[in-house]
């Protein structure tokens, strides 16, 4: 922890690594001192060429003199100067990448960074591979080629690729991955948990490469009867079909060199996966019904959250498609395995929202920390529905505990409770405490803390953490009527 980082034989210790062909230049800004040497010696040991200054203003100047490729930059508690410097810096000089340092209680003044511009964060005490690592993420940013910095750029700036944004090694290396899928012609196949973005990577590949303003034209495998699916994908002639009173072209021969992006590819039949490998091996498609074949026109992205090699196993799945559509593989990691995007992720959704609603919303500390601890089976997507509902069952424009979904709440209760377990004294001798359900504990705290504060609903919700409106519903719920006069 940063008690190891501030302790000088410790420091004596830190392994002498090889400097980068260039040196970029970082500046800590830190008004400890001692935090402030400790991160600068760190990082001159790494190759860096450091300066430090306690001062905002003599940063500024700094700057001004010399625009640092790294800003460090402690946000003290309750101010926002720091929140200003970043910012400005970023306004001012759009290439430096700015790391932020929050105290351990202020997770949410990480997520304001964010919203200003900062690519990576700090929660002090941190250790010195912590910091060692934030550093190397942001140096990345300087030495990776042009064109993966200019797409995480173009992704960071696009409202509708929310599930592509994310600094965590995971999101990097799909970054470096998508820049050069995205200028090849080869079929791609996306693998992943629903809702971690499979047809926005799809979109993405498309956007970025170079027959971008052709057709993108999706195709859900899963959802249409495999007749509707060949007839959309290879199109019909005049008489194929009842009520095929016209020849239409499909969708491999529409697209005119775009993409056809086929999600759920593991939902096809059988005979149509083998139409489909025909189609793909020959570059032609033969329209229902007909006897000549037209090129095809189009790339493939296919998408699952099947296991193919499982369903080729069994005999589902073709395994001569399965390699036909495997010669580029991007596997989509869960957002339970990159938690540390989960704040960079709440702010872009909460951006969103607020500008529907017309309120600024934000999360309160421990209802950000509730969402870094839980495993969202339902990823990206279940994040931004959760937003999207605390927003509008919120009585006011800070998320509290209350506002998120039931399990969430749950979770957080849980995390309470152990937390003053973990603080009350053990008495010698005593009974095993009773074990009480979660809704027992929460009927017990609400109707507690309005009993303390006599009466005063308002203030209860504030000290409860919930919103005014979740209050009342509770009560509700409890068919309470005078919470003063229940026993």
């Amino acid at each position: 922890m940063l008690e190891a980082v501030l302790n000088p034989r410790t420091m004596e210790f830190i392994p002498q690594l090889a400097e980068p062909a260039v040196r970029l230049h970082l500046l800590v800004v830190d008004a400890d001192a001692a935090v402030r040497s400790a991160c600068a010696e760190i990082a001159a040991s790494l190759g860096y060429a450091v300066e430090s200054t306690g001062d905002l203003g003599q940063a500024r100047s700094q700057m001004r003199g010399h625009a640092a490729d790294i800003l460090l930059v402690n946000l003290p508690f309750g101010s926002s100067q720091g929140l200003e410097l970043v910012s400005e810096v970023k306004l001012l000089y759009p290439d430096t990448s700015v790391i932020a340092m929050t105290a351990s209680g202020s997770v949410n003044a990480a997520v304001e960074a964010m919203r200003c511009g900062a690519s990576d964060y700090l929660t002090k005490p941190f250790a010195i591979d912590e910091l060692s690592t934030v550093l190397e993420r942001a140096a990345s940013s300087h030495l990776t080629d042009t064109a993966t910095r200019q797409l995480r750029e173009r992704l960071r700036l696009s409202q509708g690729l929310g599930a592509m944004i994310g600094r965590s090694g995971e999101m990097e290396k799909l970054y470096r991955i998508l820049s050069k899928v995205a200028q090849s012609s080869h079929p791609v196949l996306v693998l992943g948990e629903s809702g971690t973005g499979k047809e926005l990577v799809a979109r993405t590949i498309h956007a970025y490469g170079p027959n971008s303003q052709k057709p993108f034209l999706p195709v859900d495998c899963g959802s249409l009867v495999p007749t509707l699916i060949e007839s959309e994908l290879f199109g019909y002639v005049k008489g194929a079909f009842t009520g095929a009173n016209r020849s239409k072209d499909g969708l491999l021969v529409s697209a005119e060199g775009g993409t056809v992006f086929l999600d759920e590819i593991g939902e096809l039949s059988l005979d149509l996966q083998a139409k489909l490998l025909r189609t793909l091996q020959e570059k032609e498609v033969r329209p229902v019904g007909a006897t000549h074949r037209v090129p095809m026109k189009a790339r493939i992205v296919a998408a699952t959250n099947r296991d193919l090699a499982v369903m080729v196993e069994k005999g589902t799945f073709r395994k001569d498609l399965f390699y036909r559509l495997n010669v580029v593989n991007l596997r989509l990691p869960a957002l339970r395995d990159r938690r540390e995007d989960i704040p960079l992720l709440a702010a872009h959704f909460l951006d969103r929202i607020s500008r529907e609603h017309g309120t600024k919303f934000t999360l309160s500390d421990e209802a950000l920390r509730t969402m870094m601890r839980h495993d969202w089976p339902g990823n990206v997507r279940e994040l931004e529905n959760s937003l999207e509902r605390a927003c509008t069952l919120s009585s006011g424009p800070v998320l509290h505990l209350g506002d998120l979904p039931t399990q969430l709440q749950q979770q957080g209760l849980e995390a309470r409770r152990a937390a003053t377990a973990s603080t009350a004294p053990a008495g010698e001798g005593s009974a095993a405490p009773e074990v009480m359900t979660l809704a027992d504990l929460e009927r017990q705290a609400i109707l507690s803390a309005i009993r303390t504060l006599h009466g005063d609903k308002l203030q209860a919700a504030k000290l409860l953490g919930i919103g005014k409106t979740t209050l009342y519903r509770k009560l509700k719920e409890y068919g309470i009527a005078d919470p003063l006069r229940e026993e």
